[in-house]
Parts: structure tokens; sequence; C-alpha cells
């Protein structure tokens, strides 16, 4: 017997850790702008991805800077993800995106991953949880939410260079996955990063203008993590970096290769296939996409286990793209 599910949860993160807010402004010169580094020491794309941008709808129709739907209305930074709780714990370092003075710190708040309502209102008026905000000088601030419990490593008062670190990635405030949230802000006005200072609200922009220092991609759809499970896995537990076995006893109740991605659109198209120890591919089948998700798991597989390595090949598509490939191997004793 074959089978399949699906699984989805909204994405939440924000911040509160000053009083100041806005919406993605426009400045009239560009003196004294700061070039910015990526907030996180990681290689995007391999072990590290952006989940979330600024919304740039003013209406509640949410939408990225390139026009996309990787954010949330209101959502008023940037989120550079890591793959798991696991990989948080090993220390992953949050880096000041340019010199400048700390301004204000917070740690001691729990990395707990919110995924209920009570939940995030147990977190009110500390979503950004362990955070810090550094003045960059002519008006310039950055704020990063959501570091590890306990891993602050600078203090107000401190004058720190680009590059240094801050402390670790985490899941504290209202984060539904471990990343770290940095939102840039001149006169207290939300700026955009991918945008630069000369863009208003709306979407599509030339991103010429971007205070990134370097090119960054823009890559609205990817894997996650993809592995073997016995049971059906669920958004929280993997984001806590459960089901990670590269070994399964026969005597479980199914085999389920499972795929995390983000971004994934309605009518993209999914191909799974599952081949067993004797080359056999016992489980081939296609299925289209009926919603899209920020956040998104999917899994198929099997209730007849032998023994050997099973291969899980996983496609998905849009249109004739081919937007991601992902292959898995376990061995079941």
């Amino acid at each position: 017997m074959f089978f399949s599910f699906r699984n989805q949860v909204i994405v939440l993160t924000t911040l509160v850790l000053t009083l100041a807010v806005g919406c993605v402004g426009s400045l009239n010169s560009q003196d004294s702008l700061p070039k910015l580094g990526i907030p996180i020491d990681c290689n995007l794309g391999e072990d590290c991805f952006i989940m979330l941008y600024v919304d740039r709808e003013p209406s509640s129709e949410a939408k990225d800077f390139s026009c996309g739907r990787q954010t949330y209305d209101g959502h008023k930074g940037t989120d550079f993800a890591i793959s798991d709780l696991e990989v948080a714990q090993e220390g992953v370092p949050v880096l000041a995106a340019a010199s400048g003075t700390v301004l204000r710190v917070r740690d001691g708040i729990p990395d707990d991953l919110v995924d209920s309502p009570e939940e995030r209102q147990a977190i009110a008026a500390r979503e950004c949880g362990n955070g810090i905000v550094i003045d960059h000088g002519n008006g310039w601030e950055t704020q990063y939410c959501h570091l590890r419990n306990g891993s602050i490593a600078v203090k107000p008062g401190m004058t720190i260079d680009k590059g240094a670190v801050l402390g670790m990635v985490g899941a504290s405030g209202l984060a539904s996955f471990p990343h770290v949230h940095i939102t840039v802000r001149h006169q207290q006005k939300i700026i955009d990063p991918f945008g630069g200072v000369d863009n208003t609200s709306g979407c599509d922009i030339d991103n010429q203008n971007s205070l990134w220092d370097e090119s960054l991609t823009y890559t609205p759809t990817g894997l996650i993590r993809a592995g073997f499970a016995a049971t059906p896995p669920n958004q929280t537990e993997l984001w806590q970096g459960k089901y990670k076995d590269t070994q399964l006893p026969r005597n479980i109740p199914a085999l389920l290769f499972w795929v995390q991605a983000y971004g994934v659109l309605q009518g993209d198209v999914e191909k799974w296939q599952l081949t067993s120890p004797s080359g056999e591919v016992v489980l081939n089948r296609d299925n289209i996409l009926d919603k899209s998700y920020r956040s998104w798991i999917g899994y198929s597989g099997t209730r007849r286990i032998a023994s050997g390595v099973w291969q899980g090949k996983y496609q998905l598509w849009r249109g004739n793209k081919l937007i991601f490939e992902v292959k898995k191997d376990v061995r079941v004793l």
C-alpha cells in the first residue's frame, strides 16, 4: 500500500525591542549609506537560506520586493534561517552587518518554537526575543532578533566592527523556526535592504541600489531538509531537528520519505520516487499542489518494508522548470 500526505504551517516572526516602527520609506540622499554584510556566518543556499523578506505591499496582501509571497503582512525585516535547532545548538554566529555602537541588548528569553496562539500570547511584548540594536551613525540602525538564549556577546556602549560576532542564531521570542531577523531603519523608518533607500512601497523593484555589499540571489522556493521516518513528521519536529535517522528497524509501521521546503506555489508539480533494496521502484507518482505555502512538508511511503538500502528521490517542478531535486538513502535493518 502506498500513501501520501501534506502538511503546512504559517511561519511567524516579528520584533519588539524598541518603540520605533515604520513602513518601507524613501530618502532624498544616499550620503553615508551603509553597505551591509549578511548578518549570519553561513553559506547562503547551502547551510542557510532567506526565508522571509520585508513586506512591501501597503495593503493586507503581503508581497516581497520581487512581488513574491515569501513575507507576511507587516513583516519589517529579512529572515536568514538555518535548518533546525540542533544546528543552532552547535553554534551559528550572528554578525554585525556594519560597524557601529551597540545601543540596546536583551538576553534571557528561552528558545521555544511558537506554533500556537497561546504560545504567541505568552511571548507578547518580547516578540524579538534575545536581540540587539546597533547605531551606525547618520540616523541608521540595524536590529537583530531571535538570538539563542545566553549567547549575546556584546553590551550597550560597545563599539564594534562590521562582521563582529553578536551572538548565535536561535529561536527566542516569536519565532517558529531558527533564524536571525534583521531590520534596517533610517530616521526610524523601515528600509528594505534589497530595495535601497530610493524605493517607496510596492514590489517588482530594481534592486541595483541594494544595501547589501554582495549580490544576493532571490530564491523564493527551496529545500530545507529531507529524510526518512517511521511516522508522519510535523513542522515543529523538523525545526527541532528530529528525523535525521540514516538507519531504521524493519518492524516500523511504515517507511516514509519526507521533504521540507519553503515557498511552494499552487500548481507546482512534485514527483515522488521510492526504490527498494532490490532496485524495484515501488513508488512513482506525481502530485499537483493545490495551495501555496511559505513553509511546507510532504511525505510518501510504503508499508511493505524489506531490509537493505532504500532510496528516495523528490523533484519540484514549476511549469517546465525544475526548482530543486533531492535524493536520500536509508538503511533498514
